[in-house]
Protein backbone atom coordinates (compact mmCIF):
# COMPACT_ATOMS: atom_id res chain seq x y z
CA UNK A 1 0.00 0.00 0.00
CA UNK A 2 1.50 3.38 -0.99
CA UNK A 3 2.26 6.01 1.63
CA UNK A 4 2.04 3.57 4.52
CA UNK A 5 3.15 5.35 7.72
CA UNK A 6 5.62 3.75 10.07
CA UNK A 7 3.43 4.31 13.13
CA UNK A 8 -0.35 4.46 13.48
CA UNK A 9 -1.91 5.76 16.70
CA UNK A 10 -5.39 4.23 17.06
CA UNK A 11 -7.76 5.89 19.52
CA UNK A 12 -11.43 5.06 20.30
CA UNK A 13 -13.46 8.06 21.51
CA UNK A 14 -16.82 8.40 23.24
CA UNK A 15 -18.09 11.81 24.37
CA UNK A 16 -14.55 13.20 24.54
CA UNK A 17 -15.09 16.71 23.18
CA UNK A 18 -13.16 18.11 26.16
CA UNK A 19 -9.92 16.36 25.16
CA UNK A 20 -9.92 15.84 21.37
CA UNK A 21 -7.91 18.99 20.62
CA UNK A 22 -5.43 18.38 23.44
CA UNK A 23 -5.06 14.73 22.43
CA UNK A 24 -4.18 15.65 18.84
CA UNK A 25 -1.78 18.37 19.98
CA UNK A 26 0.12 16.10 22.35
CA UNK A 27 0.29 13.24 19.84
CA UNK A 28 1.57 15.64 17.21
CA UNK A 29 4.22 17.12 19.49
CA UNK A 30 5.41 13.77 20.83
CA UNK A 31 5.72 12.07 17.43
CA UNK A 32 7.02 15.05 15.48
CA UNK A 33 9.56 15.64 18.26
CA UNK A 34 10.79 12.05 17.81
CA UNK A 35 10.83 12.53 13.99
CA UNK A 36 8.43 9.66 13.38
CA UNK A 37 6.35 9.03 10.27
CA UNK A 38 2.85 8.66 11.69
CA UNK A 39 -0.91 8.79 11.31
CA UNK A 40 -3.62 9.27 13.91
CA UNK A 41 -6.82 7.20 13.58
CA UNK A 42 -9.72 8.51 15.69
CA UNK A 43 -12.86 6.37 15.99
CA UNK A 44 -15.96 8.13 17.32
CA UNK A 45 -18.02 5.45 19.08
CA UNK A 46 -21.41 7.11 18.59
CA UNK A 47 -20.69 10.17 20.73
CA UNK A 48 -23.59 12.40 21.79
CA UNK A 49 -21.54 15.59 22.04
CA UNK A 50 -19.32 17.49 19.56
CA UNK A 51 -16.62 14.81 19.39
CA UNK A 52 -17.18 13.98 15.70
CA UNK A 53 -17.31 17.65 14.72
CA UNK A 54 -13.93 18.18 16.39
CA UNK A 55 -12.49 15.04 14.78
CA UNK A 56 -13.50 16.32 11.34
CA UNK A 57 -11.90 19.67 12.09
CA UNK A 58 -8.63 17.98 13.10
CA UNK A 59 -8.67 15.83 9.94
CA UNK A 60 -9.20 18.94 7.79
CA UNK A 61 -6.32 20.69 9.58
CA UNK A 62 -3.78 17.83 9.42
CA UNK A 63 -3.75 15.22 6.60
CA UNK A 64 -2.16 12.71 8.98
CA UNK A 65 -5.38 12.56 11.02
CA UNK A 66 -8.14 10.18 9.92
CA UNK A 67 -11.58 9.84 11.48
CA UNK A 68 -14.30 7.20 11.50
CA UNK A 69 -17.73 7.58 13.05
CA UNK A 70 -19.62 4.45 14.06
CA UNK A 71 -23.34 4.26 13.43
CA UNK A 72 -24.06 4.06 17.19
CA UNK A 73 -22.30 3.37 20.46
CA UNK A 74 -20.95 -0.18 20.22
CA UNK A 75 -18.62 -0.05 23.24
CA UNK A 76 -14.92 0.34 23.89
CA UNK A 77 -13.73 -3.03 22.59
CA UNK A 78 -15.58 -2.86 19.22
CA UNK A 79 -14.44 0.75 18.72
CA UNK A 80 -10.85 -0.20 19.54
CA UNK A 81 -11.14 -3.11 17.09
CA UNK A 82 -12.32 -0.70 14.40
CA UNK A 83 -9.34 1.56 15.15
CA UNK A 84 -6.94 -1.39 14.84
CA UNK A 85 -8.46 -2.56 11.55
CA UNK A 86 -8.35 0.95 10.08
CA UNK A 87 -4.73 1.63 11.05
CA UNK A 88 -2.27 1.22 8.17
CA UNK A 89 1.10 1.59 9.93
CA UNK A 90 3.86 -0.97 10.24
CA UNK A 91 3.22 -0.74 13.98
CA UNK A 92 0.05 0.41 15.75
CA UNK A 93 -0.21 2.12 19.12
CA UNK A 94 -3.60 1.51 20.73
CA UNK A 95 -4.56 3.93 23.50
CA UNK A 96 -7.53 5.47 25.30
CA UNK A 97 -8.68 8.93 24.26
CA UNK A 98 -8.88 10.48 27.74
CA UNK A 99 -5.11 11.18 27.93
CA UNK A 100 -4.67 8.82 30.85
CA UNK A 101 -2.42 6.98 28.40
CA UNK A 102 0.31 9.61 27.86
CA UNK A 103 1.24 10.13 24.18
CA UNK A 104 4.72 11.12 25.37
CA UNK A 105 5.40 7.41 26.03
CA UNK A 106 4.98 6.48 22.37
CA UNK A 107 8.62 7.25 21.31
CA UNK A 108 9.89 4.86 24.03
CA UNK A 109 7.47 2.17 22.83
CA UNK A 110 8.64 2.70 19.24
CA UNK A 111 12.27 2.45 20.33
CA UNK A 112 11.60 -0.94 21.92
CA UNK A 113 9.75 -2.07 18.80
CA UNK A 114 12.69 -1.06 16.61
CA UNK A 115 14.97 -2.98 18.97
CA UNK A 116 13.04 -6.18 18.28
CA UNK A 117 9.92 -6.26 20.43
CA UNK A 118 6.77 -7.19 18.49
CA UNK A 119 4.35 -6.21 21.26
CA UNK A 120 5.06 -3.53 23.85
CA UNK A 121 2.37 -3.46 26.55
CA UNK A 122 2.13 -1.04 29.45
CA UNK A 123 1.52 -1.82 33.11
CA UNK A 124 0.07 0.74 35.49
CA UNK A 125 2.05 1.02 38.72
CA UNK A 126 -0.50 3.47 40.11
CA UNK A 127 -3.80 5.10 39.12
CA UNK A 128 -4.93 8.63 39.88
CA UNK A 129 -8.51 7.41 40.35
CA UNK A 130 -11.01 6.84 43.20
CA UNK A 131 -10.32 3.95 45.54
CA UNK A 132 -13.32 1.90 44.36
CA UNK A 133 -12.10 1.93 40.75
CA UNK A 134 -8.61 0.87 41.81
CA UNK A 135 -10.14 -1.93 43.87
CA UNK A 136 -12.36 -3.13 41.00
CA UNK A 137 -9.46 -3.19 38.54
CA UNK A 138 -7.24 -5.01 41.04
CA UNK A 139 -9.85 -7.68 41.75
CA UNK A 140 -10.53 -8.19 38.04
CA UNK A 141 -6.87 -8.64 37.11
CA UNK A 142 -6.37 -11.15 39.92
CA UNK A 143 -9.47 -13.11 38.87
CA UNK A 144 -8.54 -13.02 35.21
CA UNK A 145 -5.04 -14.32 35.82
CA UNK A 146 -6.23 -17.10 38.15
CA UNK A 147 -9.27 -18.20 36.11
CA UNK A 148 -8.07 -17.76 32.53
CA UNK A 149 -4.68 -19.31 33.07
CA UNK A 150 -3.16 -16.87 30.58
CA UNK A 151 0.10 -14.98 31.01
CA UNK A 152 -1.85 -11.85 31.85
CA UNK A 153 0.12 -9.29 33.84
CA UNK A 154 -1.90 -7.44 36.53
CA UNK A 155 -2.25 -3.77 35.63
CA UNK A 156 -1.87 -4.29 31.87
CA UNK A 157 -4.61 -2.60 29.86
CA UNK A 158 -5.35 -1.32 26.37
CA UNK A 159 -2.34 1.01 25.98
CA UNK A 160 0.17 -0.90 23.87
CA UNK A 161 2.15 -1.04 20.63
CA UNK A 162 1.63 -3.97 18.25
CA UNK A 163 3.71 -4.91 15.25
CA UNK A 164 1.79 -5.36 12.01
CA UNK A 165 1.97 -9.16 12.40
CA UNK A 166 0.35 -8.95 15.82
CA UNK A 167 -2.28 -6.47 14.60
CA UNK A 168 -3.25 -8.72 11.68
CA UNK A 169 -3.52 -11.69 14.04
CA UNK A 170 -5.73 -9.88 16.56
CA UNK A 171 -8.12 -8.38 13.99
CA UNK A 172 -8.47 -11.71 12.17
CA UNK A 173 -10.48 -13.17 15.04
CA UNK A 174 -14.20 -13.26 14.34
CA UNK A 175 -15.50 -13.34 17.91
CA UNK A 176 -17.93 -10.64 19.03
CA UNK A 177 -17.27 -10.55 22.77
CA UNK A 178 -13.72 -9.23 22.73
CA UNK A 179 -11.22 -8.45 25.43
CA UNK A 180 -8.32 -6.98 23.49
CA UNK A 181 -5.68 -7.09 26.27
CA UNK A 182 -6.35 -10.82 26.60
CA UNK A 183 -6.20 -11.37 22.83
CA UNK A 184 -2.96 -9.39 22.70
CA UNK A 185 -1.35 -11.79 25.17
CA UNK A 186 -2.89 -14.83 23.49
CA UNK A 187 -1.35 -14.17 20.06
CA UNK A 188 2.13 -14.33 21.56
CA UNK A 189 5.10 -12.89 19.61
CA UNK A 190 7.97 -11.23 21.45
CA UNK A 191 6.40 -9.06 24.17
CA UNK A 192 7.99 -6.46 26.43
CA UNK A 193 6.63 -4.57 29.40
CA UNK A 194 6.71 -0.81 29.99
CA UNK A 195 5.59 0.48 33.39
CA UNK A 196 4.09 3.89 34.18
CA UNK A 197 1.92 5.71 36.72
CA UNK A 198 -1.41 6.52 35.09
CA UNK A 199 -2.39 10.20 35.46
CA UNK A 200 -5.87 11.64 35.97
CA UNK A 201 -8.22 12.33 33.08
CA UNK A 202 -7.49 15.51 31.12
CA UNK A 203 -11.16 16.49 31.13
CA UNK A 204 -14.70 15.23 31.49
CA UNK A 205 -16.00 12.30 33.52
CA UNK A 206 -14.99 8.63 33.06
CA UNK A 207 -17.16 6.90 30.45
CA UNK A 208 -16.50 3.41 31.77
CA UNK A 209 -18.98 3.29 34.65
CA UNK A 210 -19.45 0.33 36.98
CA UNK A 211 -21.96 -1.39 34.67
CA UNK A 212 -19.67 -1.13 31.64
CA UNK A 213 -16.65 -2.27 33.64
CA UNK A 214 -18.59 -5.26 35.00
CA UNK A 215 -19.72 -6.24 31.48
CA UNK A 216 -16.15 -5.94 30.17
CA UNK A 217 -14.85 -8.04 33.07
CA UNK A 218 -17.46 -10.72 32.38
CA UNK A 219 -16.55 -10.78 28.68
CA UNK A 220 -12.88 -11.12 29.53
CA UNK A 221 -13.36 -13.92 32.04
CA UNK A 222 -15.82 -15.97 29.98
CA UNK A 223 -13.91 -15.48 26.72
CA UNK A 224 -10.69 -16.92 28.11
CA UNK A 225 -11.80 -19.47 30.69
CA UNK A 226 -13.95 -22.58 30.96
CA UNK A 227 -13.20 -22.74 34.67
CA UNK A 228 -16.69 -21.57 35.78
CA UNK A 229 -18.20 -24.56 33.98
CA UNK A 230 -15.60 -26.90 35.45
CA UNK A 231 -16.24 -25.37 38.85
CA UNK A 232 -19.89 -26.40 38.53
CA UNK A 233 -18.82 -30.03 38.06
CA UNK A 234 -16.33 -29.96 40.93
CA UNK A 235 -18.77 -28.24 43.29
CA UNK A 236 -21.53 -30.65 42.27
CA UNK A 237 -19.32 -33.64 43.11
CA UNK A 238 -18.30 -32.06 46.42
CA UNK A 239 -21.90 -31.33 47.42
CA UNK A 240 -22.94 -34.85 46.40
CA UNK A 241 -20.21 -36.29 48.62
CA UNK A 242 -21.22 -34.10 51.57
CA UNK A 243 -24.87 -34.99 51.03
CA UNK A 244 -24.02 -38.69 51.09
CA UNK A 245 -22.15 -38.23 54.38
CA UNK A 246 -25.07 -36.22 55.73
CA UNK A 247 -27.46 -38.98 54.73
CA UNK A 248 -25.38 -41.53 56.60
CA UNK A 249 -25.39 -39.27 59.66
CA UNK A 250 -29.18 -38.82 59.50
CA UNK A 251 -29.70 -42.60 59.23
CA UNK A 252 -27.37 -43.20 62.17
CA UNK A 253 -29.18 -40.62 64.33
CA UNK A 254 -32.56 -42.05 63.35
CA UNK A 255 -31.56 -45.61 64.23
CA UNK A 256 -30.02 -44.49 67.50
CA UNK A 257 -33.11 -42.50 68.45
CA UNK A 258 -35.38 -45.44 67.72
CA UNK A 259 -33.19 -47.80 69.72
CA UNK A 260 -32.04 -45.83 72.74
CA UNK A 261 -33.65 -42.40 72.92
CA UNK A 262 -37.00 -42.00 71.18
CA UNK A 263 -37.27 -38.46 72.57
CA UNK A 264 -34.39 -37.38 70.28
CA UNK A 265 -36.40 -38.14 67.15
CA UNK A 266 -36.69 -34.99 64.97
CA UNK A 267 -39.58 -34.44 62.55
CA UNK A 268 -37.08 -33.34 59.86
CA UNK A 269 -38.89 -30.50 58.16
CA UNK A 270 -36.11 -27.96 58.97
CA UNK A 271 -33.36 -30.11 57.47
CA UNK A 272 -35.46 -30.79 54.40
CA UNK A 273 -36.23 -27.13 53.83
CA UNK A 274 -32.57 -26.17 54.34
CA UNK A 275 -31.42 -28.80 51.87
CA UNK A 276 -34.01 -27.79 49.29
CA UNK A 277 -33.11 -24.10 49.54
CA UNK A 278 -29.36 -24.81 49.37
CA UNK A 279 -29.49 -27.15 46.37
CA UNK A 280 -32.02 -24.93 44.60
CA UNK A 281 -29.70 -21.94 44.97
CA UNK A 282 -26.71 -23.91 43.67
CA UNK A 283 -28.68 -25.12 40.65
CA UNK A 284 -29.89 -21.62 39.79
CA UNK A 285 -26.35 -20.25 40.16
CA UNK A 286 -24.86 -22.69 37.70
CA UNK A 287 -27.81 -22.46 35.34
CA UNK A 288 -26.90 -18.77 35.22
CA UNK A 289 -23.26 -19.59 34.46
CA UNK A 290 -24.28 -21.97 31.69
CA UNK A 291 -26.74 -19.36 30.40
CA UNK A 292 -23.93 -16.80 30.07
CA UNK A 293 -21.96 -19.18 27.85
CA UNK A 294 -25.04 -20.18 25.82
CA UNK A 295 -25.92 -16.50 25.31
CA UNK A 296 -22.45 -15.84 23.93
CA UNK A 297 -22.74 -18.84 21.61
CA UNK A 298 -26.04 -17.40 20.37
CA UNK A 299 -24.42 -14.03 19.68
CA UNK A 300 -21.56 -15.67 17.77
CA UNK A 301 -23.88 -17.85 15.68
CA UNK A 302 -25.88 -14.84 14.47
CA UNK A 303 -22.70 -13.51 12.87
CA UNK A 304 -23.58 -9.83 13.08
CA UNK A 305 -20.70 -7.38 12.56
CA UNK A 306 -18.89 -6.12 15.63
CA UNK A 307 -19.46 -2.49 14.53
CA UNK A 308 -20.75 -0.42 11.59
CA UNK A 309 -19.00 2.65 10.18
CA UNK A 310 -21.36 5.49 9.27
CA UNK A 311 -18.87 8.10 8.03
CA UNK A 312 -15.17 8.65 7.43
CA UNK A 313 -12.98 11.69 7.05
CA UNK A 314 -9.31 12.22 6.35
CA UNK A 315 -6.91 11.10 3.61
CA UNK A 316 -9.32 8.50 2.24
CA UNK A 317 -11.92 11.23 1.73
CA UNK A 318 -15.33 11.65 3.34
CA UNK A 319 -17.84 8.87 2.92
CA UNK A 320 -21.42 8.94 4.09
Amino acid sequence: MPDVPEISVAVPLFDEQAVVGELCRRVREALDGAKLDWELVLVDDGSRDRTWELVRAEAARDPRVRGLRLSRNFGLQPAATCALRSARGRAVVLMDGDLQDPPEMIPEMVARWRAGAEVVYTVKTDRDEPFWRKLCFGVFHCLFRSLAGEMMVPGAGLFSLLDRKAVDAVVSFGERHRYLPGLRFWVGFRQEELRFARPARAGGAPKQNFRRLAALALDGLLSFSKLPLRLATVLGLAISGLSFLGMLAVIAVKLYSLWRAPALAVPGWASYMTAIAFFGGVQLLFLGVIGEYVGRIYDEVKGRPVYLVAEECGPSGPRE
